[in-house]
């Protein structure tokens, strides 16, 4: 059924809606009004300035990865630091408890 109405005064519609059935009973869809020439622009434009936009998005998204890595990259260093000085220093602490012999260090396996 189609809805447009021609414009008017509100009141009674003199022309009633229009139904387009086939044979069978189905009812048909309207035909899609003609694309012009400038419709057929637009739409490509768009479709590029998408296909920009993601491509843009893309570059965001690993930018913001490589600033999180840049702004990590001095914690880690820190503490794997810290790790070493501590490791370290409870190493001289053994050897020096053991009288200067080397410390071995076993790995048990199960």
């Amino acid at each position: 059924m189609d809805d447009f109405r021609r414009p008017g005064p509100p009141g009674p519609d003199p022309s009633p809606p229009v139904l387009d059935m086939t044979a069978d009973g189905q009812f048909r869809d309207p035909v899609p009004p003609r694309r012009g020439w400038l419709d057929q622009v637009l739409g490509r434009v768009g479709g590029v300035a998408l296909l920009v936009t993601l491509a843009a998005a893309g570059l965001v998204v690993v930018a913001l990865a490589i600033l999180f890595v840049g702004l990590l990259l001095p914690v880690v260093i820190g503490a794997g630091l810290i790790a070493f000085v501590s490791l370290w220093w409870r190493m001289r602490r053994l050897r020096k408890a053991n009288g200067g012999q080397p410390v071995r260090f076993v790995f048990l396996r199960r």
